[in-house]
């Protein structure tokens, strides 16, 4: 067994335009200042890289992996949740979904989903370049709008919607093998790829390509009241990366799973910071200790409530108490007998 690594916080929900959130370095001093080890870091912001210029650089790829070294951190992944997003967009999204992608690009879907591609690729030689070995993304989504079979689902939709996803997806998943990187699918509501089920059909479809892994986060999981410890058991062999984000699910007389259309604070499921909501972590940390998990614990501080800069301070300690430093003896060793003339003895072989 393995130590998971910890604590990371992902990025994205902290970058801004005031200091210490609008550079690498600052943001990297106010991590470690809080307890953190490592930062997940998103690609859409060239203030913090410049994806392109990773990719084919191994100079500058060096150059922010000394950033980050300098101020005491590691780089636990990078993020392509955005690009992921884009690689397949149902046209009644694509208004909404244009913001993600640069100027250029928007009202132009065919030129967006080659341009989200590509992004893709550059993040898996990145990765290989800053020395990381996953890499975090969403599937995207062209089925998401059929998810509630009403109106009824045309006959065969489903089977060429993913038919066409794995296809967009296989030449990604390659150049990543090519570079020695797994990519890990955040199973999330709103993409095609949202629970054990719908990962599995994609797995068919790209052929079980070894580096179609996942991105484990518990807090979808109690939204869509799915069993997420049961979940580790049947995919921990995929399971290469871990974010460590609470949610609450309180179903009321008058809403339940869908929301009402209300604002997060005033739905029944609703992310929490680390402690405030309902996941059992310290079943989670123990699952992926025994199925020696060897990534990273990332806090992603999506809540309803909290102030993010509280919701970090606490989390950085709320997953160092979790880490579970994993023993390297049975706890009976010191009582251990037996040899192989004993047990034959014991079993009476001789």
């Amino acid at each position: 067994m393995q130590t998971i690594k910890g604590p990371g916080v992902f990025l994205a929900q902290f970058i801004g335009d005031q200091h210490p959130f609008n550079s690498l370095d600052a943001i990297c001093k106010w991590a470690k200042s809080l307890g953190f080890e490592g930062i997940q870091i998103p690609t859409t912001d060239s203030r913090f890289i410049d994806l392109k210029n990773a990719a084919e650089s191994k100079n500058y790829a060096d150059e922010i992996r000394g950033v980050v070294s300098e101020n005491g951190l590691s780089i636990t992944e990078l993020s392509t949740h955005l690009q992921g997003q884009l690689v397949a967009v149902n046209p009644v999204y694509d208004q909404l979904f244009d913001s993600f992608a640069p100027v250029e690009y928007r009202n132009h879907p065919k030129a967006r989903t080659e341009w989200a591609i590509q992004q893709l690729k550059y993040a898996a030689k990145a990765s290989h370049n800053l020395g990381l070995n996953a890499l975090a993304t969403f599937s995207g989504a062209l089925l998401w709008p059929m998810v509630y079979p009403w109106p009824q689902r045309p006959a065969g939709i489903v089977e060429t919607g993913f038919k066409e996803l794995a296809a967009r997806w296989l030449p990604i998943l390659n150049v990543c093998d090519e570079n020695g990187v797994d990519l890990c699918y955040e199973i999330h509501p709103g993409e095609d790829l949202h629970d054990g089920i719908t990962y599995e059909m994609f797995l068919d479809n790209v052929n079980q390509h070894s580096r179609a892994c996942l991105l484990y986060d518990p807090s979808h999981f109690v939204l869509q009241c799915l069993d997420y410890l049961a979940y580790i058991d049947h995919y921990h062999e995929r399971i290469k990366m871990f974010h460590v984000k609470d949610a609450e699910f309180n179903p009321t007389g008058k809403q339940g799973v869908y929301g009402g259309y209300q604002n997060w604070a005033n739905r029944a499921g609703r992310f929490r910071s680390l402690g405030d909501g309902q996941v059992n972590f310290k079943a989670i940390f123990s699952k992926l200790a025994q199925y020696n998990f060897r990534g990273w614990a990332v806090m992603e501080w999506e809540c309803a409530l909290k102030h993010p800069q509280v919701g970090a301070k606490e989390g950085a300690a709320f997953i160092k108490n979790h880490i579970i430093p994993v023993t390297d003896r049975q706890f009976d060793d010191f009582a251990a007998t037996g040899n192989e003339t004993t047990n034959l003895t014991v079993l009476g072989l001789n």
